[in-house]
């Protein structure tokens, strides 16, 4: 049975691959972009079941109205992929004021404006997957990505805490989690912060050389097929990691943090009082 799957960010990346191979099997998507221009391609190729829709997720009321636009078109939401952020580099010291608030405002207040929107079409379906994407430093950090990890930590909270509260209606969450691929968000839809302070130097150089190395990045065509058997699951996963690099990084900080927890059992139970 074909799927109503409304994907944010799809002009490019992960958003445009993930709506092509959606459609090509016969599932009919709402796509937005900033730019629908990026869309026309796959407008052309699959007619009426493809709505491309321009959409800022920065704009809490544009989100609604539009959520609204694609309820209407096509009666229901089955899945969100909420895919709409970018990159900011550079360090904490150097990101300015409105560099900070730019990237909290698209990467945690865009993920909640659309979540908000969606949720009470899929509960009064009693049904529906919102997908989210986050990333592997949602749960870990990179030096020069100090705001981008910080958007990623609170969008982890955010969804997991969706899925607490929507479970029994029927409303399912996943996170997926990828490390670095190969699409753009560390080329042209990044943004980057000054690089005045010398003392950073050797953490830059340092950062630029693991990004030379082209086992770094995963393939993004790879996602394809892990993306559709999520979404044809009955019972997915609340996070997903995409990349052999995000899973050894997290299961490696994960191991470190539970031996902290263990060794340090008695103090954290002995801090409670009584």
């Amino acid at each position: 049975m074909s799927k109503i799957v409304f994907i944010t960010g799809a002009s490019k990346g992960f958003g445009k691959l993930w709506a092509e191979a959606l459609l090509e099997r016969g599932d009919k998507v709402a796509a937005t972009a900033r730019n629908v221009s990026a869309l026309q391609d796959l407008k052309d190729k699959y007619g009426d079941h493809i709505l491309p829709l321009k959409l800022d997720v920065n704009n809490r009321s544009e989100v609604f109205a539009v959520t609204e636009q694609v309820e209407k078109h096509f009666g229901r939401i089955d899945v969100l992929i909420n895919n709409a952020g970018f990159g900011l580099f550079g360090t904490t010291e150097e990101t300015t004021e409105q560099q900070a608030r730019e990237q909290m405002e698209t990467n945690f207040f865009g993920s909640l404006w659309v979540a908000q929107a969606v949720l009470p079409v899929m509960r009064k379906q009693k049904s529906g997957h919102i997908i989210q994407i986050s990333s592997f430093l949602g749960l870990t950090t990179l030096p020069l990505l100090g705001l981008y990890n910080a958007s990623k930590f609170a969008v982890e909270g955010l969804i997991e805490t969706i899925g607490s509260e929507t479970a029994h209606l029927g409303i399912k969450t996943t996170l997926i989690e990828p490390n670095g691929f190969a699409t753009d968000w560390a080329g042209a839809s990044a943004v980057q912060t000054s690089s005045d302070i010398a003392d950073y130097n050797p953490v830059r150089e340092a950062f630029a050389e693991t990004g030379d190395n082209p086992d770094t990045w995963g393939k993004p065509e790879a996602t394809v097929e892990p993306v559709l058997n999520l979404i044809d699951n009955q019972n997915p996963p609340q996070r997903l990691l995409f990349g052999k690099i995000a899973y050894h990084v997290v299961n490696e900080v994960y191991t470190k943090r539970l031996n902290d927890i263990q060794n340090w059992k008695e103090v954290s139970i002995a801090a409670h009082g009584h």
